[in-house]
């Protein structure tokens, strides 16, 4: 799109929908307390719904969401969020949590629920063979040392290609930023309903683990805080850095 603005992008077809987006995002704000009013069922359904729809690699939906209604359990993962005020006064508290271990699962579900049958060859190539070779690192990491060579080979001969996951950090880094931007949907999608949250990462995370009972390969990327915005509920006044000194054209 060049050098065009955004009042260029503003066409007739357009306008509705970005004055709708602007007024999502530009509302959108770390709510610290909230009111006794619920969030329906229907309402945190149909935001968790939109929050599954966030772009991912390769579809792998490597998400999960924790909606915690137990009365024990979230007088637990208030304490385990250091009593914040997000916390306490929340109508809903949600853990979202990054998996690395349901990649190989959820490519064979991929398979099995595919929308167009019969599965293109293509696709069941990607899935069984690509996607295994891009995860998998064997015992002690033996394989990731052979993917390694093999992959500075081919950059030497063919050019660019995509790092395969060598360790357990690649995994988790992969898993943490996909359901990073689920979150964000999720955030998003409270706030288009009428709703506000905080997205909270000052919590026990051992602590809370254990409480919902995860395991090792489970990381809770944050914990979010949704419900009606108090009066008092923004701490602070809004502000951002100069897009100019943050945004380079190279």
């Amino acid at each position: 799109m060049g050098n065009e603005t955004v009042d260029n992008l503003a066409t007739p077809e357009y306008t509705p929908q970005l004055q709708a987006f602007r007024q999502v995002l530009e509302s959108r704000r770390s709510v610290r307390r909230f009111t006794d009013t619920p969030i329906p069922d229907d309402v945190l359904t149909d935001c968790l719904r939109l929050a599954m729809l966030a772009p991912n690699s390769s579809n792998l939906q490597p998400w999960e969401f924790y909606v915690i209604d137990s009365a024990d359990k979230r007088k637990r993962a208030v304490k385990n969020c250091m009593n914040q005020n997000a916390a306490k006064t929340a109508s809903r508290l949600i853990a979202v949590v990054a998996r690395t271990d349901i990649w190989h699962e959820h490519a064979q579900q991929i398979l099995r629920e595919y929308p167009d049958k019969p599965v293109p060859k293509k696709v069941k190539n990607y899935y069984a063979q690509i996607v295994a070779m891009d995860f998998i690192r064997g015992p002690m990491n033996v394989i990731s040392v052979a993917k390694w060579g093999a992959t500075q080979a081919i950059r030497q001969v063919k050019g660019p290609i995509k790092s395969p996951y060598y360790t357990f950090d690649d995994v988790k880094n992969w898993a943490t930023n996909n359901t990073a931007l689920a979150a964000e949907n999720l955030m998003l999608a409270l706030r288009a309903h009428g709703f506000d949250s905080c997205p909270m990462g000052g919590f026990d995370e051992p602590a809370m683990k254990q409480l919902l009972g995860l395991g090792g390969n489970h990381h809770i990327v944050m914990m979010i805080g949704a419900g009606e915005r108090a009066d008092n509920g923004i701490y602070e006044s809004q502000f951002r850095f100069d897009q100019t000194q943050l945004v380079h054209h190279v």
